[in-house]
């Protein structure tokens, strides 16, 4: 069972269906998955001027001191056959006759060299296409759209005197407005960050921290989360508050100004435009706060035309649609929400604290990402532990199966009226941009939290007492998640990476990452 249909989820699902059959739940359609938002493209480690130990570098050097050495390493080493495998898959990666395996790579903030694999400035959605169109033929592959995971089933649900493990989880057919019990040898969590806790985003809808807040409630540790990743650059547009400017574009050439034209990144740090996401927002959130701007400009002018047409299709079609000629005018650009660097605690096989359950990709902390994650690892780290993912569940020994509890609603009515879930998510989502947002305090975090509190206490009665709906399952794990964050954050006493607070504005000589455990202090 494979709770998203991501790049992250389908690897596992490719991976395994040639040897056993697999359910893959989408809680939307099947083609609403970050993976193809993303734009930039898949780091590989393919050419002459580039090693391991330079893309190892660039990862712990972006990772602020808190990237696992051993886990960037292993990735690293994998990333060439990663990129190897979807070229296989037939993923129609951009050419170039001269570049290694016949790709062409380009660069982005905070990589010594080219090497990212890109398809044009639409990677994401052309690798999600091909293996989406590979997991459709495929006859053990189940793929279940408008299907929602609500919690797992572990040893208490079926009454066993044993070590807790997951034997399955419940999800509700959004269709069908029902809730079935689904039993699975393993569960594996891809359903990507918890981005929508915040107001302005990149990130799509379905990015509600679901796996993230089912594993923190059957008792799984949860890492890192106080680390949010804000891309730099979001259109700032009133039609568009989710479209993201690639990173490639700074990689190319593209130079950051204030209203006036100056050119503003020198003085906040010397690779400038190149330098990683986190320097990069906060420097663009400082210069807007300095001059009471609403957001600053991209300027790739100086591209040209062709060039821009070439390179960035996509960024140059959707802005030129709302008025925009990034050939001739700038670009309005603001940070906003993008990636969330914390999550389940896995090993370099997926394995989560509950045996049976797995996590793959932005749900999970693996240790690749530390305080900063590295532009294009995302979806490398999806590829290469997704295939070791399924690689384990393979040498697992089948479930003993058992008896699983139906899921009882006799309890509960319809809702007579939505407007406290409406409600409570607007407040959340603004509490969590104002209070825990690029630039942090004690005092807004402290008020973050009691709000959060007051939050749940709202909207757990309101899950006791009325049938289950997606939304009142996604706002239940969003403010799982906010907490999550809250807490993370007031636990680190340093400013690192994407975290950075007034109150504690060094970095310490040396840092752990942040693990919570359920029913120590930390919830």
């Amino acid at each position: 069972m494979i709770v998203g249909a991501g790049l992250a989820g389908l690897t596992v699902a490719l991976h395994l269906a040639d040897t056993c059959p697999v359910i893959v739940l989408a809680k939307r359609e099947l083609t609403e998955a970050a993976t193809a938002w993303a734009q930039g493209g898949i780091v590989g480690v393919l050419g002459r001027d580039d090693s391991i130990d330079s893309h190892v570098r660039d990862t712990q050097e972006a990772g602020a001191g808190l990237v696992d050495e051993a886990t960037a390493r292993f990735i690293a080493e994998r990333s060439a056959d990663a990129v190897g495998w979807l070229v296989g898959q037939g993923v129609p990666f951009t050419a170039d006759e001269q570049g290694p395996l016949g790709l062409h790579l380009t660069r982005e903030g905070g990589h010594a060299v080219r090497r990212i694999a890109h398809a044009a400035d639409a990677t994401g959605k052309a690798i999600h296409d091909a293996l989406l169109d590979k997991a459709r033929a495929h006859p053990n592959i189940e793929l279940r759209q408008r299907w929602m995971a609500l919690d797992l089933i572990t040893s208490r649900h079926v009454q066993r005197d044993e070590p807790s493990r997951c034997y399955g989880l419940y999800a509700l057919d959004m269709d069908a407005q029902r809730v079935e019990a689904i039993a699975a040898r393993a569960v594996v969590m891809a359903t990507g960050g918890a981005g929508k806790v915040y107001r302005y985003t990149t990130n799509p809808d379905t990015s509600t921290g679901d796996g993230i807040a089912m594993a923190w409630r059957a008792g799984c540790r949860i890492a890192n989360m106080e680390f949010i990743q804000f891309h730099p650059t979001c259109l700032y547009h009133p039609q568009e508050r989710s479209f993201l400017i690639t990173e490639a574009l700074r990689g190319e050439g593209g130079h950051l100004k204030l209203p006036d034209g100056t050119r503003f990144m020198a003085s906040h740090d010397a690779r400038m435009e190149l330098a990683p996401r986190d320097v990069v927002a906060r420097a663009i959130d400082f210069e807007m706060k300095k001059h009471g701007l609403d957001h600053v400009w991209l300027d790739a002018t100086h591209l040209g035309e062709a060039f821009l047409k070439e390179h960035f299709p996509t960024v140059h079609a959707r802005c030129l649609a709302l008025g925009i000629d990034i050939a001739r005018q700038p670009i309005p650009v603001v940070p906003a929400v993008h990636f969330t660097c914390g999550g389940v605690v896995a090993d370099l096989r997926g394995r989560a604290d509950l045996p049976g359950l797995y996590a793959v990709g932005e749900t999970a902390y693996s240790g690749l990402h530390g305080a900063n994650r590295l532009a294009s690892n995302s979806l490398l780290e999806c590829v290469v532990l997704g295939r070791t993912c399924a690689d384990d569940i393979l040498g697992e020994a089948p479930l003993e199966p058992a008896p699983l509890p139906a899921w009882d609603e006799s309890q509960v009515e319809n809702a007579d009226e939505q407007v406290v879930i409406s409600h409570n998510w607007d407040e959340l989502r603004l509490l969590m941009w104002n209070y825990v947002g690029i630039v942090r305090t004690t005092k807004r975090l402290e008020r973050a939290l009691h709000r959060i509190d007051l939050l749940r206490g709202e909207i757990d009665d309101y899950y006791a007492n009325f049938r289950v709906s997606r939304d009142l399952l996604e706002l239940r794990n969003l403010v799982d998640c906010a907490e999550l964050i809250v807490r993370s954050a007031l636990l680190r006493h340093e400013s690192r990476g994407l975290h950075f607070s007034r109150d504690y504005p060094r970095t310490l000589p040396a840092s752990l990452p942040t693990v919570l455990v359920k029913g120590t202090g930390n919830r």
